[in-house]
């Protein structure tokens, strides 16, 4: 089963297959997950049953001191981040004091890492907090979660902790009016006891149906690459995904395919 956790506030930097040289944020606790999602996939495991907002999240002062210290450090090493990213255990956008977060952030790089892109790996479930919209607003690389084009799926693949339906995630992601980067993972599996796959010719229609109506700057798909809580997930191949990134092209949106 899965479970890998990051245990510092600013972690790496790390080698991402999509963001280059990063260096991570992770604004939740350092010894367990804690976020709106229940992922099947997720390198953290399952989300607790508790889900009520834990005391020890790093305080906005915390997350400062430690990003200008590591910041401060890579530039003595000439070692600056390609990204700055908001990660870790969970969905980042559930701190309450991510939009002052950001600001700092922002302040920090454009000081000591002015060729670093501030981004976020968000799962949307945070889009109606208007506090939150208008903070992903500000980054470099807004990269939100969608894995499907109909709510089965959402709901197999997914796991909303808490009430949210597919159609209010959509409608909110459609707000940005472009200024978002999509980024979707495909596999196929079972997950009790009912089939689990997004790579269908109906599957993959209707998802790109609502990536038409988003109209993202452009589409990151990936295939499985870390341990999963759910052992019958299949990593999809290469050449099944470079044929549903064909589809996104005709569609006339940019994507890349990672590995």
């Amino acid at each position: 089963m899965a479970g890998f956790l990051f245990h510092e506030v600013v972690f790496g930097p790390v080698r991402s297959r999509r963001l280059g040289l990063s260096l991570g944020i992770n604004l939740l606790p350092s010894h367990a997950k804690y976020c709106s999602f229940n992922c099947i996939y997720c390198e953290c495991g399952w989300t607790p049953a508790n889900t009520r907002l834990p005391q020890e999240l790093p305080s906005r002062e915390e997350v400062r001191w430690y990003l200008e210290k590591q910041l401060k450090q890579l530039t003595g090493e000439e070692y600056l981040p390609d990204a700055i990213t908001f990660a870790g255990n969970g969905e980042p956008t559930i701190h309450p004091d991510f939009p002052s977060i950001v600001d700092d952030t922002i302040e920090l790089r454009n000081i000591l890492a002015p060729d670093a892109r501030v981004t976020v790996l968000s799962n949307a479930s945070m889009l109606h907090d208007e506090a939150v919209f208008q903070a992903l607003l500000k980054l470099d690389h807004n990269i939100q979660k969608l894995d499907g084009g109909t709510e089965r799926i959402f709901r197999l693949i997914n796991n909303p902790v808490d009430p949210l339906s597919f159609g209010s995630l959509t409608e909110n992601l459609r707000r940005f009016h472009g200024k978002v980067i999509i980024q979707t993972m495909f596999l196929r599996g079972h997950y009790r006891g009912e089939p689990v796959d997004n790579t269908t010719g109906e599957e993959v229609s209707a998802w790109l149906e609502k990536l038409v109506e988003i109209q993202p700057r452009s589409v990151m798909i990936y295939p499985l690459a870390r341990a999963t809580p759910v052992n019958t997930l299949e990593k999809i191949s290469t050449f099944e995904l470079e044929k549903i990134a064909e589809k996104v092209r005709e569609a006339g949106l940019q994507v890349e395919v990672y590995q």
